[in-house]
């Protein structure tokens, strides 16, 4: 039978540690969640001043990202170049901000993040799955 790897609770605090570190730093009020490879909550953090809507687009993009496996700018993008029918799809976290977590060639997870621009909801996004990745 076929293995393979997944997010533990040590990786998880690595990546909410980098990401929440990378929000402080620029001084950006998010929500950042992260979820395994079937868009399950398994950690959720709101920095002060966070907007509660980021709360939930943060989930909406995590979920997005991982079920789908590709970064949500990708249907941001396809959305913003008039095929507007997508946003009739079944899941909802459409802006950037949701980026998979690839262990391996394996989407394991990803990692959501709103409150402030989309590339910058992104960049906090990578920074956590870049403190596991790249080490």
């Amino acid at each position: 039978m076929p293995t393979k790897p997944y997010l533990s609770a040590a990786d998880v605090k690595i990546i909410a540690n980098a990401a929440e570190a990378e929000a402080l730093r620029n001084s950006w009020p998010v929500s950042i969640a992260i979820v395994d490879d079937g868009g399950h909550l398994l950690a959720f953090q709101r920095l002060d001043g966070a907007s509660a809507m980021s709360a939930q687009i943060c989930q909406a993009k995590a979920n997005s990202s991982a079920i789908s496996r590709k970064e949500t700018k990708v249907y941001e993008d396809i959305i913003n170049n008039g095929r507007h029918a997508f946003l009739t799809a079944p899941f909802n976290g459409f802006l950037e901000g949701g980026v998979p977590i690839v262990i391996d060639g394996h989407v394991v997870g990803a990692v959501g993040v709103s409150g402030v621009k989309s590339v910058e909801d992104a960049q906090i996004a990578k920074a956590g799955i870049d403190a596991l990745t790249k080490g």
